[in-house]
Order: structure tokens, then sequence, then C-alpha cells
């Protein structure tokens, strides 16, 4: 039997999934989200007060807010397998949804031809290679992070902050003393491959402060970011298969006719398609928010076990390869990259999962994931201790030295609150909110690496 402190704690995890909802609705101020709450929770002890218990009243408060209906509506259709479907689902309004997406499509065009427009100029204005690399982040991302202010309706104040901070690793990057590496062929130093590397990992977290409005203190808010750019990945790959299969045909025809379309594809298809890409997806994954069928649950489903199975694999492949001295390198990169690939798992998953549903076999076979994650830490971390006790501090080791601890920390507390979920000793918010609490903790190692490493290596 269910006790009233536990009916509670329902509620109140129900009202949090309503209020996070309702903060994502760009034209909901947090005023008005206040005030919208105390009258559902009016609502809900009218009900309550009649004979309802607590879920089927806060399912017919919903419901009853009528100035609500298309914030309710959209709410209904993420949670239609919880009855939101019968209860809320009401006809669209004619007009609204529609212009408003129209609007939103154009505004985004007009960003992604901008993104192409900047690529196109650093293109014919850089020469080096390198230099390319470096500055196409801090060119194409500005165009993304500017859509996101304007869809959230970012404060010009958080707007500048967020540009004034992403403007420091650019002029790091630039302006930095690299030095390359000796010999017939030179190549980029260890330092500034790092930095460009790093780069984008701490621009795309700025541009999380704008996708969230400002309010990057929210940990639903966080939580949206890290479901849009786990979509978005999915968008991108879609669309890139898409375009190569086309671009095939249409290349494999205009052969045909003596037309070589390679020019065509360097000058102007690859710097307006490739950014205009990264736009389009990243409408298209907010688009489809009022969908009812959601892709990510069947994704996560699928594909952590299949990691679990080829973190089993790494992590035997890393205990027969003899003493950890003389573990490969590249070895270690890519199971650095494997690490990083399972974290971004393991976000999604849980990004995914509806927070009020019982424990599964699916909620141990995380824990299994992160268990064997944590296991090839462990052995990689070893590996590259004992590396550096031998040859001592390079700006690479120091670097995946540094990012193995981070993941330990994140994998580690990851582990043990799911642990206690699994068993019914804490509920799932804890697990959510720690990804999304740990998530600053990568922007601060990912600006060290761009901004302490190159002097503390003397920019080799």
């Amino acid at each position: 039997m269910t006790t009233e402190p536990a009916r509670g704690n329902v509620l109140e995890e129900q009202i949090g999934q309503w209020r996070g909802f309702v903060r994502r609705r760009q034209a909901i101020s947090a005023p008005d989200i206040e005030e919208m709450e105390d009258h559902l929770r009016e609502q809900i002890a009218d009900l309550e007060s009649s004979g309802l218990d607590s879920e089927e009243a806060f399912l017919v408060a919903v419901k009853r807010m009528g100035n609500l209906d298309a914030v309710s509506r959209e709410f209904a259709r993420e949670h239609s397998h919880r009855l939101w479907k019968q209860l809320v689902l009401v006809p669209e309004a004619d007009g609204g949804p529609g212009a408003r997406r129209w609007r939103e499509l154009g505004v985004m065009l007009a960003f992604a031809v901008g993104a192409g427009v900047a690529v196109k100029i650093l293109v014919s204005a850089v020469d080096d290679e390198m230099a390319l690399l470096r500055n196409l982040p801090f060119v194409v991302l500005p165009f993304l992070a500017g859509w996101f202010a304007w869809k959230s309706r970012a404060p010009w104040r958080v707007c500048a902050v967020t540009a004034a901070l992403a403007a420091v690793p650019a002029l790091a990057v630039n302006l930095y003393p690299f030095t390359q590496t000796p010999g017939p062929y030179p190549a980029p130093g260890m330092t500034e491959v790092l930095a460009f590397t790093h780069a984008p990992v701490l621009l795309w977290l700025l541009a999380g402060v704008l996708h969230t409005g400002g309010r990057w203190r929210s940990h639903e808010q966080r939580m949206d970011y890290v479901r849009f750019a786990g979509e978005l990945a999915m968008y991108l790959a879609l669309l890139a298969l898409g375009s190569m299969v086309l671009l095939g045909l249409t290349a494999a025809v205009l052969s045909l006719a003596g037309v070589d379309l390679e020019p065509f594809m360097e000058d102007w298809l690859l710097p307006f398609g490739v950014p205009g890409a990264l736009l389009v997806a990243a409408w298209l994954v907010e688009a489809k928010k009022s969908v009812v069928e959601n892709i990510a649950p069947v994704l996560t489903r699928v594909f952590t076990p299949l990691a679990l199975l080829m973190l089993v694999a790494d992590l035997v492949v890393l205990l027969v390869n003899g003493p950890l001295t003389t573990v490969d390198r590249e070895l270690l990169i890519i199971m650095d990259a494997v690490l990083v690939l399972v974290l971004f798992l393991l976000l999604y998953s849980i990004s995914a999962r509806d927070p009020l549903a019982p424990t599964g076999i699916f909620d141990w076979l995380q824990l299994a994931l992160v268990g064997a994650a944590l296991a090839v830490n462990a052995v990689a971390l070893t590996a590259m201790l004992t590396r550096i006790a031998e040859f001592g501090f390079t700006a690479n080791k120091t670097a995946a030295l540094g990012l193995n601890l981070v993941l330990l920390v994140h994998l580690a507390w990851s582990a043990w609150l799911l642990l206690g979920f699994v068993r019914g000793r804490r509920p799932f918010t804890a697990v959510e909110r720690w990804q999304t609490a740990y998530l600053p903790v990568y922007a601060v190692w990912a600006a060290v690496v761009v901004l302490v490493f190159p002097p503390m290596f003397a920019f080799a």
C-alpha cells in the first residue's frame, strides 16, 4: 500500500517535471511559471479534497488550465505512454504554432547562410591549413549560438558575457606563439593540437548557456541541452549519410555528361553545406519537441548493451597486452575516445529516461556499463601513470591524465548513484542532477588545456 509521504514525493516529482517542461517554452517567463505553478497546486488541492488521488488530481488539474492548452498539449505528446494523450491532447489552434515554426525556419536559414558566408570568407582569407582548423569552430558556432539566443530570448547581458568568454580562447589559439616540431616535414606542436581540439568543447558548453536562455543553473535546462546535443548528433549523421548518397549519385550522373562537380563542391557546397547542416539539424531537433514518437529511448536501449560488450572487449585487450609500460600510446588514446563515447551514451540515456518509471533490467545494464567503463578507466590510468613515471610529463600525457581523472570522478559517482537507484535507496533525479551538475567541470578542464597548457609547456 502506498504511504502518504510516497504519494507526496510522486506528486512533487510530477510537478517538477511539468515545471521543467514549461520552463523550456520560450514565451513563458519565470514569474509567469511561478504563478502558473501556484494555480496548478490550488487545482490539485481542490481535486484531492473532492476524493481524487494525487496522480489523478495532477492530470486533471493540468487539463483544466485552459490558458496552457498549447503547453499542456506538447507535454502530453512527450508523455503519451502515461495517459497524457487521453487527458490533455486537444486539437491544434489554427495558425499559431505553424506561423511560429515558419518564422523560426526563416531565422534559422538566415543564420545558416551567415555561417556559410563566414566560412567562405575564412577559407578565402587563410592559406594555412592549421590556422583554418583553429578558427573554423570560432566562425561556425557563434551563428548556432546566435540562433540559440534568438530562440530562447536570452538577455543581452548573458549574450555579451558569453561572447566575451568565447573571445578568450579565440584570441589564445591565434596569438599564442606555438612552435612546430622540427624535421623535414614540420608539424604543429602538441600544445597547438590540444588547444584547437579542446576549444570546440569549451565553445559548445558556452553555447549551451544561450540555449538555456541564460538559465544555466537550472537542472532541467541543462538536461534539455544534453538531450538536444544527443539528438543533434543523430540528425547530423542522418543528414551526412543522405547528402553523401545524393552527392555521389549527382556526381556520377554529371560525370557522364563531362561535368566535374568537385570544384563546385570545394568552393561553394562544403563552405555553405557543412555549417548549414549544423543549423538545419538544430532546427529539426527543436521542431520535433512536440512529436509523440521519440527515438532517444530506442537508441539508448540498442547501443547500451553493444557499448557494454565493446568495453569488456577493450578491457580484455588492455589486460592481455603485456606490461602496462608497453601499452601502445595510440591504444590509450583510442581508449580515451571510447570512454568519452560511453559518457555521451550515458548522458543521452539518462536524459531520455522517464524519472518516474520503475527500475528495470535496462537500469542494471546501465550500471554494468558504467562499471565496465570504470574498470577500463582504471587500467588506462595505471598505464598512463606508469608511462609518466618512466618517461616524464609531456603536454599530451598530462592532458590525457587529466581527462581520465575528470572521467573517473564523473563515472565513479554516477555508478554510486545508479547503484542506490536500482536498489531503491535513491530517486532517479539524484542520478540526473549529478550529470548536469558535473558539466561545468568539463568546461573548466577544456579552458585549462586551451589557455594554461601552451605556456606551461613552452608552446611546444
